[in-house]
């Protein structure tokens, strides 16, 4: 696949921030790439708002009309994925691929929430997750040492802090959009960290292309020029 535009989501447990330099590394003459950076799903139906907000700004992003955008999702917006592309293709915007930065893909299921996808993610985190939510705190609840496996350099670790989103249960236990009909359009996965080993796999089970890198979940802060690289790897081989 040659795209003609990019659109980069960022989890809604994130800021855009989480892209890192990624965004400018991508956009380029004959390549668009425009970072979605959505700040008011701050309230329920989360998903809802989020999927509104960003596909309101890639209408409104530096695309010709009916220019085919590849959607690019990381870690949190991944189930939100295919409800994006259905909204793009409701005003007239061809979505020409799904890709997967350390993301889960959309399930079919009308009742999955994000804690059912962090149970079949990791019995360890399910567990650490339910344990902070039950104790009234917000996820996620990481601080300065948890990210030192993934951002050895201080200021990158500082800045992927200070672009966290906590949530509380209400977020976590929200039924996510199930998409009908989809994919409707290529997919691949680009894994950047064990914890999406299992994504990967079930990826490959079902023909997607899939590169694999050892990044960390927060790749594109720690090695923006290597995730370029990964991510362009990807979309040659969708």
């Amino acid at each position: 696949m040659t795209p003609s535009a990019l659109v980069l989501l960022h989890s809604p447990l994130t800021t855009a921030a989480a892209w890192g330099g990624l965004g400018h590394l991508l956009n380029g003459p004959g390549l668009p790439a425009l970072v979605v950076d959505v700040t008011t799903d701050t309230a329920p139906p989360y998903a809802s708002r989020f999927v509104a907000a960003a596909a309101a700004q890639v209408r409104a992003g530096p695309f010709e009309p009916g220019q085919p955008v590849v959607l690019v999702a990381h870690g949190g917006a991944g189930p939100l994925l295919g409800q994006v592309g259905f909204a793009l293709r409701a005003g007239r915007r061809p979505v020409a691929g799904y890709v997967f930065v350390d993301a889960e893909p959309p399930r079919p299921s009308a009742r999955t929430t994000r804690l059912d996808l962090a149970a079949a993610q990791s019995t360890d985190l399910d567990g650490r997750l339910r344990a902070a939510l039950a104790a009234g705190g917000r996820w996620p609840d990481c601080g300065w040492d948890d990210l030192a496996g993934d951002l050895a350099d201080p200021h990158q670790r500082t800045m992927v802090l200070s672009c966290l989103r906590p949530r509380g249960p209400d977020f976590f236990d929200e039924p996510l959009p199930a998409p009908q009909d989809w994919p409707d359009a290529p997919c691949g996965v680009l894994q950047t960290s064990a914890r999406y080993a299992r994504v990967a796999r079930l990826a490959m089970a079902r023909g997607w292309p899939t590169v694999r890198t050892s990044g960390g979940h927060f790749a594109a802060v720690a090695d923006p020029a290597g995730t370029c690289a990964a991510l362009l790897e990807l979309l040659e081989l969708m």
